[in-house]
C-alpha cells in the first residue's frame, strides 16, 4: 500500500514538473537574454552573432545582448557559457575553433565540447582559401603541389596564428598532397597576408572573407577554395573537388549553443527562430557580400558536426605534432 502511495505521488510529481516545463517553454522570453561571443567587437564572429542577435530580439520580443569575452584563444567564453543557468537566457556563439580544434591543443580546460553544452544551430561558416602572391610561377595548385615536391621543406606558407584553422588547413593540405611546406605563423591575418605580398612566405592559407578583396584586385592568385563548390566571391577559384583533392574541405562555422540540460522545448524553439533568419533573403545578401555561407542545422545535427571536426582536426594535430605555448 506504501509502495502503491509513492508510485501515486512520484507519477503526479512527474506530471507536475513537466507542466512547469511547458509553461517555462510558453513563457520564454520573458526578459532580455544574452549572447556571449568569443571575440572581440569586429570581425566575422562579431557580425555574425550581432545580426543574429538584432534578429532575434525582434522575433521573441526581447533584447539579446552581445558580450564579448575574448581571451585564451576562446576558452575564457566557453567556460563563461558552460556555467550559466540553462535556463534559455544566456546564449553562446561557438566556434570550429573553440569547440573542435582548442580542445585538441589544451589539456587544462574547464569545458567539455560535447557535454558542457546544448547545440542550437549553425548560422554560418567561412571556407579559406590557398593563395600565391601574383607574381608566383604557380597558377594552379597542381602546379605548387609539384613545385613543394621538387624542392621539400623549401616553400613556406603563412597562417593567422600556430593552432588556428588556417594553420591546420596547411597542415591537411601537406597530409592530403604528400608534400612539405614550412608553416609561418603570424599574430592575425593581416599580418600574414602582408607576409606574403612582401614576398616574406611563398603561399598564404586564410579565409574567404581576408584573401577575397586581394585575389578581386589581382595582388594575389587564389589556386583552391577549401570548399565543395566554387564561391560567387570568386567564381574563378575552383573548389576542393575540382582539383582532385575531395578531402581539403575546411570552413570555420558558427553556432548557437545553450548550457547542458537546456529546456528541450526551449532549444527547438530556438533552432526554429534561427531557421526563419537564415531563409530571409537579406541573410544571405549580407553575409554572401564577406564570403560567410548561410548555414541552418538541426540540435541533432549540429552536435554530429562538433563530435566529427573535433574528431577530423585531433587527427591532424597529431599527425603534424601541433603544439601551443
Amino acid at each position: 500500500m506504501n509502495t502503491l502511495l509513492t508510485l501515486k505521488k512520484l507519477f503526479v510529481a512527474t506530471l507536475a514538473l513537466g507542466a512547469v516545463t511547458l509553461a517555462q517553454a510558453d513563457t520564454w522570453p520573458s526578459r532580455p537574454l544574452t549572447l556571449i561571443v568569443p571575440f572581440p567587437p569586429g570581425g566575422a564572429a562579431d557580425t555574425v552573432g550581432r545580426y543574429y542577435a538584432e534578429q532575434l530580439s525582434t522575433s521573441l520580443g526581447q533584447p539579446v545582448v552581445i558580450d564579448n569575452r575574448p581571451g585564451a584563444g576562446t576558452a575564457l567564453a566557453a567556460e563563461a557559457a558552460a556555467k550559466a543557468k540553462p535556463d534559455g537566457y544566456t546564449l553562446s556563439l561557438a566556434t570550429a575553433g573553440q569547440l573542435a580544434i582548442l580542445p585538441n591543443l589544451q589539456d587544462n580546460l574547464r569545458y567539455d565540447p560535447l557535454t558542457s553544452f546544448t547545440p542550437v544551430a549553425i548560422l554560418a561558416s567561412v571556407p579559406n582559401v590557398v593563395a600565391v602572391g601574383s607574381q608566383a610561377k604557380a597558377d594552379t595548385l597542381q602546379t605548387l603541389i609539384d613545385q613543394a615536391k621538387a624542392r621539400p621543406g623549401a616553400l613556406s606558407y603563412s597562417s593567422c596564428g600556430n593552432g588556428t584553422l588556417c594553420h591546420l588547413s596547411g597542415e591537411l593540405l601537406k597530409n592530403l598532397a604528400g608534400i612539405d611546406l614550412l608553416h609561418v605563423p603570424y599574430k592575425g591575418s593581416a599580418p600574414a597576408v602582408t607576409g606574403l605580398l612582401g614576398g616574406e612566405v611563398d603561399v598564404a592559407v586564410d579565409t574567404l572573407t581576408v584573401l577575397a578583396p586581394q585575389i578581386q584586385a589581382g595582388k594575389l592568385k587564389g589556386l583552391v577554395l577549401t570548399s565543395a563548390a566554387r564561391s560567387p566571391l570568386l567564381p574563378d577559384v575552383p573548389s576542393a573537388s575540382e582539383v582532385g583533392l575531395p578531402g581539403f574541405v575546411a570552413s570555420g562555422w558558427f553556432g548557437v549553443v545553450l548550457p547542458k540540460g537546456a529546456d528541450p522545448a526551449l532549444v527547438e524553439r530556438l533552432s526554429r527562430e534561427i531557421e526563419q533568419i537564415a531563409s530571409k533573403p537579406q541573410t544571405t545578401e549580407r553575409f554572401g557580400q564577406q564570403g560567410i555561407s548561410v548555414e541552418h542545422s538541426t540540435p541533432a545535427s549540429f552536435a554530429q558536426v562538433i563530435a566529427a571536426d573535433k574528431a577530423r582536426w585531433g587527427e591532424v594535430i597529431r599527425t603534424a605534432q601541433v603544439h601551443i605555448e
